[in-house]
């Protein structure tokens, strides 16, 4: 067998624990807001900087979003090979979920480039059906004031609601 891919056993752990709102991995609160709640998270995929748990309240229900900041970085080449990295890690991994369904993770790869201040993989997982249809697994590579910012999310909100939080 081939060793385990470690972003992949995380991945997987974390989105066994979705049902539960992240329940189980779920650390200190960091920050509460109007509607939602930050956690730490006690899963991170190795080598990342800080991962958290936001869960939130809102009019059409509720919301859970686990968030890995996998890297940051001044150095855009760095971002660009960790990004393609972490994909490629993802990309056609087989998930398990905590009821023993089986899923794919399918997703397009997209090239960043410096002048684009946002890149974004949506995963989505095959077959989708029940109550993974609401969920998704993206990767996104973001510009901010320190150069830039790779991040993988679990989630049932549309990726851009989640960068408000």
């Amino acid at each position: 067998a081939l060793l385990a891919n470690n972003t992949q056993v995380v991945l997987e752990k974390v989105i066994q624990d979705y049902p539960n709102r992240f329940y189980n991995i779920k650390g200190e609160l960091i920050g509460q807001a109007l509607q939602t709640a930050r956690y730490r998270s006690t899963l991170q995929i190795p080598g990342s900087a800080s991962s958290t748990i936001i869960l939130a309240t809102t009019t059409g229900g509720t919301g859970s979003d686990w968030r890995c900041i996998v890297l940051q970085t001044a150095d855009f080449n760095e971002a660009r090979n960790r990004f393609a990295e972490i994909y490629d890690q993802l990309s056609n991994s087989i998930i398990t979920t905590e009821n023993q369904k089986t899923f794919i993770l399918n997703g397009q790869f997209e090239t960043p480039t410096q002048d684009r201040k946002y890149t974004e993989v949506l995963f989505s997982f095959l077959p989708g059906v029940g109550e993974m249809k609401r969920l998704h697994v993206d990767l996104t590579l973001d510009a901010d004031e320190q150069g830039w910012v790779v991040a993988v999310n679990v989630s049932d909100q549309e990726p851009r609601e989640i960068a408000k939080y």
